[in-house]
Formats: structure tokens, sequence, C-alpha cells
């Protein structure tokens, strides 16, 4: 199990004429809150993925900020709830999109979506799948003065909630016959249930690809990666990227695909 903590080999990096870039990010509503005291955050953030030209972006805790342009990507799907604040899940490609959809999952305002986009002459799935936050203030301090009994039984409460969405992704899942690529934030590290239920056959791209810890939530004493790139057998995995770009409380990682012939 240490590779899914650390992985001692350099990240891959093969040249390949049909490989294609899948980035994931939670983007934590562009801080439109202002958890970062920083000015003009979500300007970076876009700034940051035109500078790394991934071809399909994957984006969690997504808001359609009166300051985001995204439109150097040609085709995009979102799913949007919320009454003051709309936020959801998006997906956006430089392949066109044919089909695309949501996930429901009950009394919560997470979800997961699909895409199903077009190269060349293959039908390629995409989720992005956003499972149950924990709701953790990750302020140490602040963890040692919460009541332990009350903390364990919400951690529980949000972990069955989890496995409950994990099962409605994995149903509708068993349904598609396209080669797939499943990006998310599982709220859960690569030790966890949902991780292994999710993953199944498919390969992680950071164990394939990565290397060190490949962190991904900004956690101040511990690198817990929690958010994730899985490809099927149908890709060669040529690359993955963690990167240290600290716009959001998630960091964002990018994975390096090719078709196998």
């Amino acid at each position: 199990m240490f590779g899914s903590l650390y992985k001692f080999s350099s990240e891959k990096n093969i040249e390949d004429e049909n490989n294609f870039k899948v980035m994931n990010y939670n983007v934590r509503l562009f801080n439109l809150y202002d958890w970062i005291p920083e000015d003009n955050i979500e300007t970076k953030i876009t700034s940051f993925i035109k500078a790394e030209v991934p071809d399909i972006l994957s984006i969690q805790e997504y808001h359609p900020h009166k300051n985001i342009d995204l439109s150097f990507f040609k085709y995009k799907y979102e799913k949007l709830s919320g009454k003051k604040t709309k936020y959801g899940q998006a997906i956006f490609s430089q392949f066109p999109i044919v089909n695309s959809g949501s996930i429901e999952f009950p009394n919560t305002g997470n979800n997961a979506v699909f895409a199903d986009v077009v190269k060349n002459l293959d039908t390629i799935r995409v989720y992005n799948i956003h499972l149950e936050s924990l709701h953790l203030n990750t302020n140490v301090e602040d963890l040692k003065n919460e009541d332990s009994e009350r903390l364990l039984k919400r951690i529980g409460n949000t972990f069955k909630m989890q496995q409950f969405q994990t099962e409605l992704f994995l149903m509708h899942k068993e349904k598609c016959k396209y080669k797939m690529v499943v990006c998310g934030d599982f709220n859960n590290t690569a030790f966890s249930y949902v991780y292994r239920r999710i993953k199944g056959g498919l390969n992680d791209t950071f164990k394939e690809a990565g290397g060190g810890f490949g962190r991904t939530y900004d956690f101040k004493f511990f690198p817990i990666r929690i958010d994730f790139i899985f490809s099927d057998e149908s890709f060669a995995v040529n690359g993955f990227k963690t990167y240290d770009e600290r716009f959001s409380d998630h960091y964002p990682v990018m994975t390096t695909l090719s078709l196998q012939k």
C-alpha cells in the first residue's frame, strides 16, 4: 500500500503523437469568499489553466464567476445548483462533447457529471465525481478542541454518504461501454473504501506516472492525496504532474494519456 502514499520514482514523461492531457482541479468557487487573502485569484486560476493547456478539464466546486473566461475550451458541460450562489461540477473539452449528464446524489449539493467526448474516431467517457465532504476544519488546534464523540459521529455519517454516492456512480458506470477516464475529488484517501471501489480495475495515473507524495489538499502537517484521475486499460499513462500553485485548498493534478493501438 506504500505506493499509494509515496512514489519513489520520478515523474514519467513519454512523448507520443497521440498524447492528450486531462486536468482535475477543485477550484473552491474561484475564491469567491476570499478564503485566500490575495487579489484576482480567479484570473490567476484561469491563466494557470490556459498556460498548462489541458485538452480536458474536470472542475469541482465550479462557479460561473463574472471574471472567469474559459472560452479557450471549445466545449463544456456544467451542472449547477444553489439559489443565491450557483456552484457544481463542470467538464471542459477541446474535443466535441456528444453526450453529457449528471448523477444526482440525494440530500447534498455534491454530485457526479459525465461527458462523452470524441477524439478522432474514439468516444471517451469522462466522469467528474465530487463525493461528500467531511467538513473538517483542518486547523489542528481547532480539531483538538472538538468534541471527539461528535466528531467521530459526523465522520461516520459522511463515510456512509460517500459509500452510497459511490454505489450510485458504479451503477451508472456499469452501463457505459466506452473507453473511460474517471476524475474527481473523493474527499477521502487512497487507503479508503470509496477509492478502492471507484478505482476497481482502473489505473491510478499518479501510481503509473507520478512521483513523490502527490499531495492534492492543503493540510498543514501531512501530504494528503484526495483528488484522483483514473483511466482504463485502453490508455497508456505517459505522464502525471502535481502542481504547487495555491489558488484553492486543493492543488491541481494533470495526467498525459494516449490511446493504446
